[in-house]
């Protein structure tokens, strides 16, 4: 199969898991065989443009005719059986449905997050949930400047929400949704739900598990109010004044939080700041776990770093709500803990560091559960399971046109 894969890549002084999902289902799509070529911008660039350039992207957010014009050409040199879109924010735009409508060429697209009901993504204002522009116009998310906190960052978002809606939803052939849980809040909001299917993202086989009993608590992210640092660190004081639970946590990554979490780590033993890790550096923190905690305070479409834990025999504290609550099965591959609350949050570590011969079950029941649904092999399964369906779709849609063109 020869699939055209489009992303706009996220700046690398930010790691992205969704980078990382798109690097890693290419990788998997060759070593299968299949041939795949790669259509992408990065957020990078951004800062070697002119100024008039730089003033020039909010603009090219809702739509970008040079990236119409420069894709169609390419598909319809290369003629790709599939194109494969991930995100188009902010160089490439929904401009690229317009091409894959103009070469004729079936697309698929991974919904990574809640962009198609909600301007930033993240279905959350504030700290909390906001559902406000889900089904209706997304002037709530200008009026409350929901990206970045400015109205007028926000509004270039709000524009490609509203003038391109039809546009993705008759324009793709299959979503594919991270999480049953995401599925259901776009099918509320009015996406066509024959479209949507549930697709998890899959892990590849770490080179390395847990062998004993783990040295840390590990959190693996974004330093940001919404992934719920702030809650963990005042969770962790809680724990701290009770008298700890015999490991460190052990915080990496980096992200809008990261003084905070530097200086609220100083000088304390039972706390490490790692800073950003790589890849192989994250696979060994994770191992030598004794549980990895994932205490997001917005509904996760999915959360990569659960599956991470489940490859490697390592059960997770997360909240119960949005993609978790799928992917942790409460006291046999992990603890769940109620969204928001601190003294929850505490109560699950004490309880998955206090008991290891639980805790080492709940490893291998994730390691199972991992094997069974994330794997690099069911990942692959359903890749092309969700293209050919794509590749189909379209091949009877044109039919459909040929056939009402004769009448």
């Amino acid at each position: 199969m020869h699939v055209l894969v489009v992303h706009n890549r996220y700046a690398s002084a930010q790691p992205s898991g969704e980078n990382k999902v798109v690097d890693q289902e290419v990788e998997l799509l060759r070593a299968a065989g299949h041939r795949v070529e790669v259509f992408e911008r990065r957020s990078d660039d951004i800062g070697d443009r002119s100024l008039l350039g730089k003033v020039a992207v909010p603009l090219l957010v809702p739509w970008n005719p040079g990236v119409r014009k420069e894709l169609t050409a390419r598909l319809r040199a290369e003629r790709p059986d599939v194109v494969h879109v991930h995100n188009v924010f902010p160089l490439l735009s929904p401009a690229v449905l317009a091409a894959c409508a103009d070469a004729g060429v079936p697309v698929v697209a991974t919904l990574h997050n809640y962009t198609q009901v909600c301007p930033p993504g993240t279905l959350q204002r504030d700290g909390r949930p906001c559902t406000e522009c889900v089904g209706s116009t997304p002037l709530p998310a200008v009026r409350h400047g929901c990206y970045r906190n400015s109205r007028l960052a926000t509004v270039p978002l709000a524009v490609s929400l509203s003038v391109n809606r039809r546009r993705w939803w008759s324009g793709v052939e299959r979503f594919f949704c991270i999480s049953a849980a995401q599925r259901d809040v776009l099918v509320r909001s009015g996406m066509p739900a024959e479209r949507l299917a549930v697709k998890h993202n899959f892990v590849p086989e770490p080179d390395m598990s847990r062998a004993g009993d783990g040295e840390h608590v590990l959190y693996l992210g974004r330093l940001a109010e919404a992934k719920g640092v702030r809650l963990l660190m005042t969770a962790w004081d809680e724990i701290a004044a009770g008298g700890g639970v015999g490991v460190p946590l052990v915080i990496a990554g980096t992200g809008p939080l990261e003084r905070e979490v530097t200086a609220w780590a100083a000088g304390r033993d039972d706390v490490r700041y790692a800073g950003l890790l790589d890849t192989a550096e994250c696979r060994k923190a994770i191992a030598g776990s004794v549980a990895v905690v994932a205490p997001s305070t917005w509904l996760e479409a999915f959360g990569l770093v659960v599956v991470e834990a489940m490859a490697a025999g390592v059960p997770t504290v997360a909240a119960g709500h949005g993609a978790f609550v799928e992917l942790v099965e409460d006291g046999v591959t992990g603890l769940l803990h109620r969204p928001g609350e601190a003294a929850s949050l505490a109560s699950r570590i004490r309880r998955i560091a206090a008991e290891p011969a639980r805790n080492r079950e709940m490893g291998q029941a994730a390691r199972r559960r991992y094997e069974q649904g994330f794997s690099p092999a069911v990942g692959l399964e359903r890749l092309v399971e969700g293209y050919r369906t794509a590749i189909a779709g379209r091949t009877e849609s044109m039919g459909d046109e040929s056939m009402g063109g004769r009448k």
